[in-house]
């Protein structure tokens, strides 16, 4: 079953499309990924869709990416005496613990010690999404004094997001906890962690992984893009949380942010995944907007390895239909002869390392020699996102022994993931491979095919081989 598009899709997973039947068809109809969002459902909602997924990529025989996204700390108000109140702008306006104290015009409870602890005069607190802006004023260990900048009706426990400014917090609450132990109890295959502010927050989170799936950075703070390159480095692969992005910075600077953090991601190698609001209207209509097409396109023309649909499959009408339509946007952007251009002229330099070498290496040899395919044979992925990094035109058959590879691969720009068993020579690896490439049905007799493997074979990280085979 192969896709006719290098980029991926992420479909989050939720009450309108949990049965088997539903995923199937989002599966057929596009979907690599699955996405299972811990802010919503309870352990076995989880459980069971997972099972669902599992069963469903036996029985399809194509390897299945599940991404868990855990919910990360959730600041919010406190509860008005009147349900809500409406502020004025230039009114003053207090923020303290006393969480036993219901709100009024001209206080409310915020019980984030932590938040005070990170203030400085002049700070900008956003409530309700950014509906509510607050300007600080003076402040202390348990309150803040703020001026209201711009009003509105504010109600019981709106968010509250605090730009620019590093929060002394895990991005990890004690239910990230639970979910994450849970969750790698499941065998998810990626672990998408919110509310990273520092490259330290990838660090605490792989701790506990221990290698048992791959760690997906959200970018959705200011503070997070101020230390981009540490994260990227840091982590497994990128989540643009556009959404949350557009409440902490002004709109308009979100589409640059959305271009830095892909060329960040492209220039290290790391899968990097577009997400919110894509196709936002197709929750109610079985149609998007020109402009959410336009939008998805634009993601794909910048080199994104995925793009993903939240609602539009969670809880949408026309969650089968999302897929589809987007994996339609991808298919006819990356047919544009512009596309090509634009992979090759945004390629960033490969860094002096052997794999990467071998990368560059492969994709000049399968651009001059116009290959069928570029074969990856890997045992934990590695000359797979080499190789991914270089964006090939032919398509990359990702052979690997591991099913955990596989999975993982679902979300790399232009791979094909298949599972195979082990190799023990050359000459072996070389009529296996270009077997698979015949039996996949991307290269057919007499047509070049490219390989690109380490030696010894089983040992991660040795990408260190090059070699071109027939198909026969």
């Amino acid at each position: 079953m192969n896709r006719n598009r290098k980029a991926k899709i992420v479909a989050t997973v939720g009450p309108a499309s949990s049965d088997s039947s539903t995923l199937e068809a989002m599966f057929l109809a596009g979907a690599d990924v699955f996405r299972l969002n811990f802010s919503h459902g309870s352990h076995e909602d989880h459980r069971q869709r997972l099972s669902t997924l599992r069963a469903m990529e036996q029985r399809l025989g194509r390897p299945i990416g599940v991404l868990l996204d855990l919910q990360g700390p959730k600041l919010r108000i406190g509860a008005f005496a009147q349900g809500s109140v409406k502020l004025e702008k230039g009114a003053a306006f207090r923020l303290d613990l006393h969480g036993a104290r219901p709100g009024d015009v001209e206080r409310v409870a915020l019980p984030h010690p932590e938040i005070f602890a990170a203030l400085e005069p002049g700070a900008r607190l956003l409530l309700d999404d950014g509906r509510i802006e607050l300007q600080v004023e003076r402040f202390g260990a348990d309150h803040a004094d703020t001026i209201v900048v711009n009003g509105g009706v504010l109600s019981d426990r709106k968010g509250v997001n605090v730009p620019g400014v590093v929060l002394p917090m895990s991005a990890m609450t004690d239910k990230d906890r639970r979910d994450l132990d849970f969750g790698l109890g499941l065998g998810v295959d990626y672990v998408a962690l919110s509310f990273v502010q520092r490259a330290e927050d990838i660090h605490e989170i792989r701790e506990i992984v221990q290698g048992r799936a791959a760690i997906i950075a959200k970018l959705e703070k200011p503070s997070a893009v101020a230390r981009l390159d540490a994260i990227v480095e840091a982590a497994d692969g990128v989540m643009v949380a556009r959404g949350d992005l557009g409440v902490e910075m002004p709109a308009e600077q979100v589409p640059a942010i959305q271009k830095r953090i892909v060329r960040a991601c492209r220039r290290l190698g790391k899968p990097v995944i577009v997400a919110t609001q894509m196709l936002e209207s197709m929750v109610a209509a079985p149609v998007p907007t020109r402009a959410e097409a336009s939008d998805v396109a634009t993601a794909i023309y910048d080199g994104a390895d995925a793009v993903m649909l939240s609602a539009e499959s969670a809880s949408g009408k026309f969650p089968v239909e999302a897929v589809s339509m987007m994996n339609k946007i991808i298919e006819q952007t990356e047919s544009d002869a512009y596309y090509l251009e634009s992979m090759q002229a945004s390629q960033s330099p490969a860094r002096a390392e052997i794999a990467d070498a071998i990368g560059l290496a492969l994709r000049n040899v399968a651009d001059l020699l116009d290959v069928a395919a570029t074969v990856a044979y890997t045992s934990s992925g590695h000359s797979a996102l080499r190789i991914a990094r270089e964006r090939p035109k032919a398509p990359i058959i990702g052979m690997t022994p591991r099913l955990s590879t596989a999975r993982s691969l679902a979300l790399v720009w232009g791979v094909h993931a298949v599972l195979v068993h082990d190799v023990a020579s050359v000459s072996e690896m070389t009529d296996f491979a270009c077997s698979t490439a015949g039996r996949e049905g991307l290269a057919a007799p007499g047509q070049t095919i490219v390989i690109a493997a380490g030696m010894p074979f089983g040992t991660a990280g040795t990408t260190n081989l090059l070699r071109i085979a027939q198909v026969s």
